[in-house]
């Protein structure tokens, strides 16, 4: 039997141990949780817990402000209702994402406007931004995917020509940097989210800072994730003078997010390190793209993303995810199945059910090709997940698993072989 034939066609699986695995929680997130219900009040107001996992976060990110919020969904709405993002206004972000980063948007009854990608960083590019700019555009909506930071220069260059409002989902990308600079820390805001599929969790939750480091802008950010109410000084205020959420994180979250924070350098540093050697691997691998990261940055790898050549592999991205998966390496090709604008919220115009509102106060349309570099980037890639419990015999496998399926289908074909 030849080493080199696909296990999906009989051949020698590569992987044929278990991944590394460990346990996300512990006796220090039990220790706090234990601290929270003493306390015999589970509200973030009245608890310390909250107010002592924000302090640590701003400590570790080196801001003075931010809002803890339920989920990371939920922090990008408060922030585009602080930043004033309203019924009518556009908001420029990326097609490939979750479509928690656009809710907020539709929620605010503001359009989404979609700008195109970077053909290997998968991050928005500048260029395209400009072009997507009416004077209708109120913010830019930079996601950080898998890890790897937006090119954030020129975008802060575009904004403050354009007078838009920033705002960084940073979801995937705890304590990545730009050019030294921790992405979250760049923009007017950044948000971030604590649910189970992120570098730390505590179920669900979200934090949002406020980078201007006004402290009106804080109490109007922090206000509007707590139904607008006025929690910051000695009196609660009351008085309602626009519509806001209720968004709060629990002491429960507060508690298991303060021992989560103490893990994240560790976290971050191992999937950077994990993330390097596979990026370095598949870059010298025929008829792959590797991740475009820029030196100057510090990618914390969420997930692992590759791209095909077409030119030089006779397979698509569904066949050498399914060979790849038969090697013992779990994978997806692409990322989301679809740019998001395909969606039928989008191609039916309908953000509320029975209704076309707010889409109906825009010409913005959804046509497919709209983004044709992201479209392009979901046909061709391939997504491996990471996880900091890996061993480094699981990256060297993985790598093995890529180079073996990608040779064999830059391989001339034999007729034998092509049956």
């Amino acid at each position: 039997m030849l080493t080199n034939q696909l296990a999906i066609h009989g051949g020698p699986k590569t992987k044929t141990t278990p991944f590394g695995t460990g346990n996300r929680f512990g006796e220090e997130e039990v220790k706090e949780l234990i601290e929270a219900l003493n306390q015999n009040t589970l509200f973030y107001h009245f608890g310390k817990k909250v107010n002592q996992f924000l302090e640590d976060f701003n400590n570790m990110h080196g801001v003075k402000y931010s809002v803890a919020t339920s989920s990371g969904t939920a922090a990008i709405h408060v922030a585009l209702g602080a930043a004033g993002v309203t019924v009518g206004d556009e908001v420029i972000t990326s097609p490939i994402t979750d479509q928690g980063t656009v809710i907020g948007i539709l929620y605010q009854n503001a359009i989404p406007v979609f700008a195109d990608l970077h053909p290997y960083s998968f991050n928005l590019d500048p260029k395209s931004i400009e072009e997507k700019i009416t004077e209708k555009t109120k913010a830019i909506l930079v996601v950080h995917l898998a890890g790897n930071p937006c090119d954030m220069d020129p975008i802060m260059e575009i904004a403050k020509k354009h007078n838009l409002k920033v705002i960084e989902d940073c979801a995937q990308s705890y304590l990545t940097r730009y050019k030294g600079r921790l992405v979250g820390t760049i923009g007017d805001y950044g948000c971030f989210s604590t649910n189970d599929f992120k570098h730390i969790s505590t179920g669900d939750g979200g934090i949002v800072t406020v980078n201007s480091g006004n402290e009106q802008d804080y109490h109007r950010t922090h206000a509007f994730a707590d139904k607008n109410y006025q929690r910051l000084d000695d009196k609660v205020s009351r008085d309602i003078h626009y519509l806001a959420p209720n968004y709060r994180m629990t002491e429960l979250q507060g508690a298991v997010g303060i021992a989560q924070l103490r893990k994240l350098n560790w976290i971050c540093e191992t999937r950077h390190q994990y993330g390097e050697m596979l990026n370095s691997a598949v870059g010298v691998v025929d008829g792959l793209y590797p991740m475009d990261i820029s030196e100057q940055d510090y990618c914390t790898y969420w997930f692992y993303m590759f791209r095909l050549n077409p030119e030089v592999l006779s397979c698509s991205n569904e066949e050498f995810s399914a060979a790849l998966a038969a090697e013992g390496i779990p994978n997806q090709a692409g990322y989301i199945p679809k740019v998001l604008y395909v969606q039928p919220m989008f191609q039916q115009k309908q953000a509320y059910l029975n209704s076309q509102f707010p889409f109906s106060l825009s010409a913005q349309d959804y046509p497919k090709g709209l983004c044709p570099v992201a479209e392009e980037i979901l046909n061709t890639a391939i997504r491996i997940n990471l996880s900091e419990f890996y061993e480094q015999q699981d990256i060297e496998e993985i790598i093995a698993a890529v180079t073996k399926v990608a040779n064999y289908y830059s391989m001339e074909k034999s007729p034998a072989e092509s049956k």
